[in-house]
């Protein structure tokens, strides 16, 4: 395991659990990629590089009378723009003359221990340094004194390379980027199929899967997060690939701003991939002596199946994304008041409803929306972070210390990056948000964003929320953003440097989430955008878990929860249990249901608990027991995906611990359907030599009997909106 370099032949050969990657220097100047899938114990280049006449491809100068040297047929690992390649490149560079040519070269490498932390960004990490290595290949054009560093490291235990790039200005004169990817992947074929996740406010992360074409397919956002519309995802699969079978290229973008991911089929049927900021409304001026780093992208491989991937990201973001004292630890069961209440209560109210949630066994109560300022509905007090003394005589603290004395914690809900017009922060500092001078400022849920790529505005509101962390014993914040940028510029940035505005947004609000949490490590912090837009791993960093989605409906949420199941763990997914009829889709399940599937997450209640019937009551009792001696293999389990809703009427996973002594399989069934086929389940990840019990029977079976025969859905399953669950231990 690790990286090796052949001085030789001049080829790295990094490797990972079961995985290579393979680098050549070509000619002593051009990097080029020669391989990536499966682990291979020595690379002797018996795929070749070929060359040949390509026709109408040029040849650099230094290669003029060679036609088959082209650049536009060259797998490489960062190409440029403008000396023979005609494909879309990994960056591009504008000089003060106005020309945006550039020539990298390959000029040295180092290999260390361990991984680099990316400053002021959020990237995976290692524990120790024996758990990974780092190749470092510095890249020059002495003409103009670009450098740039490709960072490359490898995860000994997991099939996971990261990359990103550091651009460097080594000349005299200032550079501006127009384009800075952190990633490209040059494939010499293009047998694949494109998989990302689409969706909407309220249908985050579905599934699409087609065929990969010739010419540019492509995931982006342009909204200033990484948005409910497209994930910050991308795979591509070989044709036969299954849930369970077959090769996975997936790439994650560590990042939660614009982005751009895209794949490119040329004219001899290559396709180059790549990742990173979407040069969309961007450029970066570098100065003399300045340098840019570009996010992280994790890069998985698996050679079996949209599975292993899965369980391969799983397990790197839970333990080396995720950080703090929450990292390991079982999340709280709660309940949130925002569809219980809306704006409409009082204190009397709220602990109403956190004495009822006591009494059934919820352990944190959270106060959502409007407890602050003059707040009585959405149009008013964003950035007035300052206690409703209507709603609250007694303050946050008192509210607290009432509700501790319940046996429950109290979390908060905030929106530290929002302002309202209505506030009196804006009528204090109405340039403090994101705007283009003599331009009307669009509003959104009528709100607008505070400018977090000025430092005074970042100081203000950290102080501001600090504050209120440090007032009263607060547990878990729920961060919410509910609105994307528009007339994005800012008051404090020279002309030609507006376009930095939306990744200095970014970087600013790192920097916010990096303070206040360190400030309060015991602090649980949920991540919210609108529900589910803005689950991306750089908010994870921060925040071990995040909101999936407003949308709050069981059946909605099936297709929520398998799409996001993709690439982020369990534990991220905030899953809450609501009335019916629901408040999204108006659609009525009942409470098992509702139940079932939100305990496929970190479960939760958002609704009024006092307005339970009594049987409703002891319902949500026997739930909320069940999950406590459940919740370590849900949140820290392995999770096999069964059947998907993308493909039918039905849904299945099952979760099982890491030492295969414990099985939850969960199915669902939406609609009742004439002749309804009777169904076969076949369970994956257990142990075929061990004996399972199904807990509260004498039943007993094999685990070749559960995995290769299965189990028989009880035909008593009848009408829309069944599950149905199994829970085995090693007998």
């Amino acid at each position: 395991m690790g990286i090796y370099y052949d001085s030789n032949d001049k080829i790295f050969h990094l490797k990972s659990k079961d995985t290579s990657y393979v680098i050549g220097i070509l000619q002593d100047s051009y990097l080029v990629h020669l391989y990536w899938g499966k682990g291979i114990s020595k690379y002797n280049k018996s795929n070749h590089l070929q060359f040949m006449d390509r026709a109408f491809s040029g040849n650099p100068y230094e290669h003029r009378n060679d036609r088959t040297f082209s650049l536009d047929t060259l797998p490489q690992e960062y190409p440029q723009y403008g000396n023979t390649d005609f494909r879309k490149p990994a960056y591009q560079i504008q000089l003060e003359n106005g020309s945006t040519i550039t020539d990298l070269r390959y000029v040295e490498h180092t290999i260390v221990k361990g991984k680099p932390v990316l400053e002021g960004l959020p990237s995976t990490y290692t524990e120790n340094e024996d758990e990974a290595e780092t190749l470092e290949i510095t890249m020059k054009d002495s003409l103009i004194g670009l450098k740039v560093v490709l960072i490359y490291t490898v995860f000994e235990q997991l099939n996971v390379i990261s990359r990103s790039a550091r651009i460097e200005n080594e000349g005299k004169q200032p550079l501006k980027l127009l384009c800075a990817h952190s990633l490209c992947v040059d494939f010499r074929d293009a047998d694949f199929d494109f998989l990302h996740l689409y969706g909407a406010h309220a249908k985050e992360r579905h599934i699409e899967r087609q065929p990969l074409r010739h010419g540019i397919q492509s995931v982006e956002s342009a909204r200033g997060a990484s948005s409910h519309q497209h994930n910050p995802f991308i795979a591509l699969l070989r044709k036969d690939t299954t849930e369970d079978y077959g090769e996975v290229y997936g790439f994650n973008f560590v990042y939660s701003g614009n982005f751009l991911a895209q794949a490119e089929v040329d004219q001899f049927r290559n396709t180059r991939v790549t990742m990173g900021i979407n040069p969309f409304d961007f450029s970066w001026k570098l100065k003399s002596g300045e340098s840019f780093q570009t996010p992280e992208t994790v890069m998985v491989y698996s050679s079996q199946g949209l599975g292993e991937m899965s369980r391969t990201f799983h397990e790197l973001y839970r333990t080396r994304l995720a950080r703090g004292a929450h990292r390991d630890k079982e999340r709280p069961i709660l309940v949130n008041n925002w569809e219980a209440t809306y704006f409409d209560f009082n204190d009397q109210k709220i602990l109403e409803i956190a004495k009822t949630g006591s009494d059934l066994g919820i352990e944190l109560f959270v106060l959502d929306d409007g407890w602050f300022g003059e707040r009585g509905d959405d149009k008013s007090s964003l950035g007035d972070w300052f206690v409703d003394r209507r709603k609250l005589p007694g303050g946050l603290d008192q509210l607290a210390e009432k509700i501790r004395e319940l046996d429950m914690q109290f979390g908060l809900w905030f929106e530290p990056e929002m302002i309202s017009v209505d506030s009196n922060l804006y009528r204090e500092h109405p340039d403090w948000c994101l705007h283009v001078p003599e331009r009307s400022r669009s509003e959104s849920r009528n709100q607008l964003v505070l400018d977090f790529s000025r430092d005074e505005v970042c100081e203000e509101i950290t102080k501001r929320v600090c504050d209120i962390l440090a007032s009263a014993p607060i547990s878990y914040v729920k961060w919410d953003m509910n609105r994307h940028m528009t007339e994005i510029g800012s008051a404090t940035l020279p002309p030609d440097r507006q376009r930095e505005t939306s990744h200095r947004y970014i970087l600013g609000l790192y920097k916010v989430m990096h303070r206040i949490t360190s400030a309060f490590p015991d602090i649980l912090f949920e991540s919210c955008s609108g529900g589910g837009g803005r689950f991306d791993p750089g908010i994870l960093y921060y925040m071990p878990q995040t909101w999936t989605s407003d949308n709050t409906d069981a059946i909605s949420r099936l297709k929520i929860q398998y799409g996001t199941s993709l690439v982020y763990p369990i534990v991220a997914m905030g899953a809450h249990v609501s009335a019916v009829p629901n408040h999204q889709v108006h659609r009525i399940t009942s409470l098992d249901m509702r139940g079932m599937v939100a305990m496929s997450g970190n479960l939760g209640y958002e609704l009024d608990l006092t307005k339970l019937s009594d049987d409703e009551k002891a319902e949500v009792k026997k739930q909320v027991s069940y999950y406590k001696q459940i919740r370590r293999l849900i949140q820290f389990g392995d999770f096999y995906r069964l059947k998907s809703p993308f493909d039918g009427n039905e849904t299945a996973w099952l979760f099982i611990n890491k030492e295969k002594s414990e099985v939850i399989v969960y199915y669902f069934r939406v609609l009742a359907e004439p002749a309804e086929p009777l169904q076969i389940l076949k369970l994956k990840g257990i142990d075929t030599t061990k004996q399972y019990q199904l807990v509260g029977t004498d039943h007993i079976y094999g685990g070749d009997e559960l995995t290769f025969v299965g189990l028989s859905v009880p035909a008593e399953i009848s009408g829309d909106f069944q599950n149905y669950v199994w829970h085995f231990k090693m007998a």
